[in-house]
């Protein structure tokens, strides 16, 4: 399979990157991000969650922030919707794509969730089935598509079958979610065949974290298979839970830059995309977790 010419990145930082900071990030400021990544060039934005605001009290000003988005045409926002409630309070706010979630691990599905696998895809179905009826796209993410903190490797199979009930239940494309970032370039390439067993190339996406530094290689090795979709993070935004003190997310500017350097178009300004990892980061009292945003910083200040 060739390389692909041009790659669209999805933006989650608004959303999973902003929702485990401790310290509330007030709508104005997420509205701001939103606007500084469209203004960029992202296509696609993953912009907040309709979650129990017990649970992620981050994402409590999801309505607000949504409202006051001034929406940009040719880009996609998406939300993600836990079950039926939260995409009934989510479809007020006209997304154009929800996303629901599935774990490839047993064992996170039922630590996190408190049920088996196939039950949480099929608790999803009203919502999908709900979500096609109105017109929404659908997403599934996939998680623990590699390794998991609990069972530790998990095998291309469990991928398959997690597609497979995706699927099943009409959603549109998935994300290959290498959650805590344990991939290495071969175990993403089996990762993403086994997904490529339900879905086209078009409909798969590669969601990459970095906490062992492996994202960037990762992001080749499925740019190697044809996959030209991939989730990343303004300003390496998002810790990763499961590992005391890592990164999680990639970040989108060291992404852009890798992409740029192999002659790959993004339709992203590199530049106003480092505005807005430097504007969210200014605001979070710290400096960017990208080595390309804080290198080019650096050179700015010269």
């Amino acid at each position: 399979m060739s390389i692909p010419t041009r790659v669209q990145l999805i933006d989650v930082g608004p959303r999973d990157g902003l929702q485990n900071e401790k310290s509330p990030v007030p709508a104005e400021v997420k509205i701001g991000l939103v606007h500084r990544l469209q203004d960029a060039g992202l296509q696609e934005i993953e912009v907040t969650s309709f979650v129990s605001p017990k649970w992620v009290p981050q994402m409590a000003d999801n309505v607000d922030v949504m409202a006051g988005i001034e929406r940009k045409a040719g880009v996609r926002y998406s939300v993600l919707t836990p079950n039926l409630q939260g995409y009934e309070a989510a479809v007020a706010t006209r997304p154009d794509e929800i996303v629901v979630f599935g774990s490839a691990s047993e064992a996170f599905s039922r630590k996190n969730i408190n049920c088996s696998i196939a039950e949480s895809i099929e608790r999803f179905a009203p919502v999908v089935e709900a979500a096609l009826a109105a017109g929404i796209r659908v997403r599934g993410a996939m998680s623990c598509t590699v390794g998991c903190p609990y069972e530790g490797e998990v095998a291309p199979q469990q991928v398959a079958y997690l597609a497979g009930l995706m699927k099943g239940i009409g959603v549109q494309r998935v994300d290959v979610a290498d959650t805590i970032g344990v991939g290495t370039p071969r175990t993403v390439q089996r990762a993403i065949e086994a997904a490529l067993q339900h879905y086209g190339l078009d409909e798969v996406s590669g969601h990459f974290h970095d906490t062992y530094g492996q994202a960037l290689s990762n992001t080749l090795a499925a740019l190697e298979l044809g996959v030209w979709n991939y989730q990343s993070s303004v300003a390496g935004l998002g810790g990763c839970p499961y590992a005391k003190g890592a990164t999680g997310n990639v970040a989108t500017e060291d992404v852009v830059f890798m992409l740029h350097g192999m002659g790959i178009e993004t339709g992203i300004d590199l530049d106003k995309l480092i505005d807005a990892g430097a504007y969210i980061s200014d605001f979070l009292g710290r400096k960017p977790n990208s080595r390309t945003a804080v290198a080019l910083l650096n050179k700015r200040a010269v």
